[in-house]
């Protein structure tokens, strides 16, 4: 008995065995999130270093651009567009997250749009050079309108430009720890870049965990996720570990198609609000779950809101 324990644990830790889980690495706000830290060799070795470990995980991920930083006084700057080369080179996709970043509750339709058509002029013919087309659309601040009427007209207007929507079910507060992170590293605080580099690996497995059992509760079962994460100084730091992490949760990395495959994300929305939340979160208020639903989602250490506040 005891050998045939063992066999079934050498068998379950075969890749592609006990690797049932799935899920899509989508990174918002490329080239990157600099916090003034513009410098073109900066921004190469932190979008290097993202790269390098979706290249390990094998993770075929998508970043969302926003092309308003491609740009310098006006003008289109080849170092930038060299980012996403380097992207595209590694045989990643690249997505729309508009041109300026703006809020769809926000901003007219009309103006909005338009954003998103000015955010495609550089990447669609980009990715066409690295035999890709350009397919996905990635709302800002996940802002999908706040009524059917408003969610219904972007998503009629999206087909109608050959874009699906990208969904995230694993949302979570990354900005935050990337802001403390960020003001860690202008003060050469490496003592506390570590500190806030081991407590956001921590969160991120805690949500992950949380975001499971809010599947389970929902739908029976987990389902594929989408995790939205951002091009900065902390996930080319961390990122690696966080991968790691799922992936000794038994989850293989797989692309936007493929997650996007998964029944779930065709799930009806009927609830409708000034929301930026996850499509779980979405799904559930569609469905009539309250309160209690909702209880245990992991909190920001108090240190890092302090941290990021205005100072």
């Amino acid at each position: 008995m005891k050998y045939s324990i063992l066999i079934l644990l050498l068998v379950l830790s075969l890749p592609g065995i006990a690797q049932e889980k799935k899920m899509c690495i989508t990174i918002d706000d490329l080239p990157a999130v600099t916090y003034g830290e513009d410098g073109y060799f900066f921004q190469l070795g932190l979008i290097g270093l993202i790269i390098e470990t979706c290249t390990d995980y094998y993770a075929p991920a998508i970043g969302y651009v926003n092309e308003r930083k491609l740009y310098r006084d006006g003008e289109l700057d080849a170092n930038q567009v060299a980012l996403l080369q380097e992207w595209l080179g590694a045989g990643l996709e690249l997505g729309n997250h508009t041109y300026s970043h703006p809020s769809y509750h926000k901003t007219s339709f009309e103006e909005y749009t338009a954003d998103i058509l000015k955010g495609e002029q550089v990447i669609r013919p980009l990715m066409a050079d690295y035999g890709m087309e350009l397919r996905y659309f990635r709302h800002p601040f996940l802002h999908a309108g706040k009524t059917a009427e408003e969610a219904a007209a972007l998503e009629d207007f999206l087909e109608e430009h050959g874009y699906t929507a990208a969904p995230v079910t694993i949302d979570n507060a990354e900005y935050l720890f990337a802001l403390a992170y960020a003001r860690a590293y202008d003060k050469d605080d490496a003592e506390l870049m570590q500190k806030i580099g081991r407590d956001y690996v921590n969160y991120m497995e805690e949500k992950l965990l949380f975001f499971e059992q809010q599947s389970e509760k929902l739908f029976g079962r987990n389902i594929s996720h989408t995790l939205l994460i951002h091009s900065n100084l902390l996930n080319a730091h961390y990122l690696w570990d966080v991968l790691q992490i799922y992936q000794l949760r038994a989850y293989t990395f797989v692309s936007q198609e493929e997650v996007l495959q998964d029944p779930a994300y065709q799930t009806e929305i009927t609830a409708f609000g000034n929301y930026g939340i996850s499509w779980i979160d979405r799904w559930a208020l569609s469905q009539g779950k309250t309160g209690e639903f909702f209880k245990g989602d992991p909190e920001v250490p108090e240190y890092i809101n302090e941290l990021t506040r205005a100072e």
